[in-house]
């Protein structure tokens, strides 16, 4: 047999196109930092809320994709012209709305070695690196929120991280589910009941239908203002006793440390109590305001959190690295495993089979994973906790500064006790009927001037403006500009009302 030899057509061509040549990205990620500096840099310039109208991109852009290269110089002249105008800017000081998706240089740097690295870590053997460095950092993490050590690898459980607290919800109701299911040696999913709160995020709405819980099972139950919207354990043991009374299978407990709409609190210790009396899974959805149990004057409202099977929280939110970055921990380890493993004969090895290492695969819906651990790795590192912690407490008294301002003018008045860096507020009016619509035309207002965006929620069936300190850029003097902005609207309205 003649020896091969390699085509000179397919040579030829991959030597004039070279999808990755290192001295060329050198010169090109040097001038895409400085275009992102300046995006930092200049972030303020930026109506926060795009004014374009729907379908924009589609008629100022190609209707077909180039079939030859583009000049780099080119392609960043268009997203000047094109992306950044049709973006909310959600790391503008001047972002009030949602929960912040904060950002800083350590997680960037981090997201960097991410991506450049490209590691697919679904096991151990895919990259030792990448599964290890997140064990440790969960259990950082752990440690910084003063878990109890049944959280961590470092004792019997250990951590994962997914993307969204909508995934960590899924995967702890799968593993809640086939935990019951063997217990009572059924396939029978139309019995199962899961509980949270009509404050509960409508993702465990959407991940009780994915894990096959029928609609009519997914008990949302009451809350209200003189609760501060919190849970009550009374309505939720009503709730499973009347469940239990009619041969339903209680199955999972959501409970929330900071809920979406006003940041409201259940009590994690008096829910666990019913939980572990009628041995169900309870999971506390912690994703925003976890993240400020760093603090040890907040860490009070973990009480309790040894007697939940599992906890979330969101760095991305509030802990300064970027999206996606979901923090779950898990009492039992063992049980995701028993729901979400698969051991095609392609990712069999030595490793895996004889148990000595985490197949983190098994700990999330699908396979394929990136490196997050180095962006919290290198925030941890970069800034220490004392920092993380001032960083914290900093967007609080921000917050503190504008509830002052609500609290300081008669037209204004709270509509629940402010926790953490949410202001929940409401211009009363002064003609019975018309808060609401004063209240809509407020937001309408301040948001179309495009120097801030706040947002709205409905609890109690009031209407009710959330303004949400958090921003990494936002300083004192955007929330007193913010602050000037609402009350000339309020001026407006107020006297042509």
């Amino acid at each position: 047999m003649g020896s091969l030899e390699s085509n000179s057509n397919v040579n030829s061509n991959r030597r004039q196109f070279k999808p990755l040549d290192p001295e060329e990205f050198r010169e090109e990620a040097h001038r895409m930092v400085d275009f992102i500096a300046d995006y930092y840099k200049n972030i303020e310039s930026y109506p926060v809320l795009p004014r374009v109208e729907p379908g924009y991109l589609h008629s100022e852009l190609p209707k077909i994709p180039p079939n030859h290269p583009e000049s780099f110089d080119n392609i960043l002249k268009d997203i000047e012209k094109h992306i950044i105008p049709g973006l909310t800017h959600w790391v503008s000081p001047n972002f009030f709305g949602f929960f912040p998706a904060t950002v800083s240089s350590a997680a960037f740097l981090g997201e960097m070695l991410c991506t450049c690295f490209n590691s697919v870590g679904f096991n151990w053997l895919a990259s030792p690196a990448s599964t290890e460095l997140e064990m440790v950092v969960m259990d950082w993490l752990a440690h910084m929120f003063n878990l109890p050590t049944t959280f961590m690898f470092s004792g019997s459980g250990g951590g994962v991280i997914q993307n969204t607290s909508s995934e960590a919800i899924l995967v702890t109701l799968i593993a809640a589910r086939d935990r019951v299911l063997s217990k009572i040696g059924s396939h029978n999913l139309s019995n199962l009941v899961v509980y949270g709160s009509d404050q509960t995020h409508s993702t465990f709405f959407k991940a009780s239908k994915l894990a096959g819980i029928s609609p009519h099972n997914v008990r949302l139950l009451p809350t209200s203002l003189p609760n501060s919207f919190s849970l009550s354990p009374s309505t939720l043991q009503a709730a499973v006793k009347a469940d239990l009374e009619s041969g339903m299978v209680p199955l999972y407990i959501c409970a929330t440390l900071g809920t979406t709409s006003t940041t409201a609190i259940d009590p994690i210790s008096s829910l666990a109590d019913v939980a572990n009396h009628y041995h169900i899974w309870m999971h506390v959805d912690a994703a925003y305001a976890g993240s400020a149990c760093i603090c040890p004057e907040f860490r009070h409202y973990l009480n309790g959190i040894e007697r939940v099977d599992s906890l979330s929280v969101s760095p991305h939110k509030w802990l300064l690295t970027y999206l996606d970055c979901c923090c779950l921990w898990v009492k039992s380890p063992t049980l995701l495993l028993q729901a979400l493993s698969t051991n095609p004969e392609y990712l069999k090895n030595k490793q895996s089979e004889f148990d000595s290492v985490v197949d983190y695969k098994d700990w999330q819906v699908g396979t394929g994973r990136r490196f997050k651990s180095l962006r919290l790795w290198m925030i941890l590192r970069s800034y220490g906790l004392a920092n993380l912690q001032s960083h914290i407490r900093s967007d609080i008294e921000l917050a503190n500064i504008f509830e002052g301002f609500v609290r300081s003018d008669r037209r204004f008045q709270m509509v629940v006790p402010r926790r953490f860096a949410l202001v929940c507020f409401q211009l009363k009016g002064n003609k019975p009927g018309q808060k609401e619509m004063l209240n809509r035309k407020l937001l309408e207002w301040v948001n179309s001037t495009g120097r801030l965006y706040m947002t709205h929620t409905k609890v109690g069936g009031e209407y009710v403006l959330r303004f949400a300190v958090g921003a990494t850029l936002t300083e004192e003097r955007h929330v007193v500009a913010a602050w000037n902005l609402i009350i000339e609207a309020a001026d407006a309205l107020l006297k042509s009302a």
